[in-house]
């Protein structure tokens, strides 16, 4: 198994909280890092029909098999058990007592705020960070071999072709939970929405444009985008407009969590295909954001990543809080640094002042130098920046 950086989260929120909860996308490897995280607790889960039956016929003396703890695995597949777990972890009174995992995120934090609020540590786990790969020595050699292999533990693990995997992954589990979640008539229709959302990975979000080149209308497509991110295949980013006083855009932008099955969802099989590709700008902004957003969830952090753009089309693609003031991300998928990047950095610092950090460039070559006022930092470089150790 690679080493998830998410395990020291797990043990030190177990210090403090009765219950833990893992989430994230299926085949992240959550039910591998909770049984390595407690060893010693039963496991159960809640796929197992016998297991899920018992569990909603009598609750109770389902709980009461686990004197020690346990790790209940899909949990939101029987949410009326939170309800009586809330009364067991109180009586008893211990810390990481239980740990839940659950793949369909607003279900469970649904059942989580109603029964079990204050005695929950809360970690989202995706798909293998590239910190994690270069750490473990299983990084890809290339740019274009990272974004087309992506980050799930499977295609490291096994001798799998991302095609093979990614294929059956969306037909076992996407469509699976699109069932659970909604009742969808026409599934190829649903099919051809995902593989729209891919395509607008790194773009504002227009529900009517993307129902409408579906054949749906804005209405089932947020219905439908809704169960992409209760399943962890995509993100919405909000923008950055605290503090500012011209007008700004407010749409969130869309992207894909994983650009491995982005990639694969539009039609490319082979990871030569990304270097003249129309989309390998989109592959690349929605990796850096990914690599970003894993490097805040390991650690337990909120995600608050946002962007900015004002209402003429200035850009930021990554603006996020640190204890130095608002720090500015540019991503650009060159190999080779340009010399008009940092025109609209230049643009968003004169609205956020002078006590910012250095602005980054991240960019699809190599080096880790300054230039132009901003730190140019090349995708390897970013890489190893997130693998540095941390503060745990």
């Amino acid at each position: 198994m690679i080493p998830r950086r998410a395990l020291a989260t797990l043990h030190r929120l177990a210090k403090g909280f009765p219950v833990l909860a893992l989430t994230g996308p299926r085949q992240a490897g959550k039910t591998t890092l909770a049984r390595l995280a407690f060893p010693a607790k039963n496991y159960v889960s809640l796929e197992n029909p016998d297991e899920r039956a018992f569990a909603g016929e009598d609750p109770r003396r389902f709980l009461q098999r686990f004197p020690d703890g346990a790790i209940l695995d899909e949990v939101q597949r029987c949410p009326a058990l939170l309800s009586w777990l809330q009364g067991m972890v109180d009586g008893r009174r211990r810390m990481g007592d239980f740990v839940l995992t659950g793949s369909q995120q607003f279900e469970l934090i649904s059942g989580m705020t109603q029964s079990l609020a204050g005695r929950v540590g809360r970690v989202e786990l995706l798909a293998l960070s590239a910190a994690e790969l270069e750490l473990a020595g299983r990084l890809p050699d290339t740019l274009e071999g990272c974004l087309w292999r992506g980050g799930y533990p499977a295609l490291y693990d096994r001798e799998l072709a991302p095609g093979d995997w990614f294929a059956n992954y969306v037909a076992t589990y996407v469509e699976r939970d699109v069932r659970q979640l909604i009742a969808v008539r026409d599934l190829v229709q649903f099919q051809r929405f995902v593989k729209m959302c891919a395509a607008r990975s790194g773009q504002l979000l227009n529900l009517t444009s993307l129902g409408a080149d579906c054949g749906v209308s804005a209405v089932t497509a947020r219905e439908w985008l809704s169960v992409l991110e209760a399943s962890y295949l995509v993100m919405r980013m909000p923008p950055y407009h605290r503090n500012f006083g011209k007008r700004l855009v407010r749409t969130p932008k869309l992207y894909f969590l994983d650009v491995g099955l982005m990639a694969w969802l539009l039609g490319i099989r082979n990871a030569d295909e990304i270097e003249t590709h129309a989309v390998r700008g989109a592959l690349f902004e929605s990796w850096v954001v990914s690599e970003l957003a894993k490097e805040r969830l390991n650690a337990g952090e909120p995600l608050d990543l946002y962007f900015w753009r004002d209402h003429i089309g200035h850009e930021v693609d990554v603006v996020f809080e640190t204890p130095a003031g608002l720090q500015a991300v540019e991503i650009k998928s060159g190999a080779t640094f340009a010399s008009d990047w940092p025109g609209p950095i230049r643009k968003w610092q004169a609205l956020a002042g002078d006590a910012t950090p250095l602005p980054w460039i991240v960019f699809g070559g190599e080096g880790d130098y300054e230039r132009q006022g901003c730190r140019v930092l090349g995708w390897r470089d970013l890489v190893q920046q997130t693998a540095a150790p941390s503060n745990e």
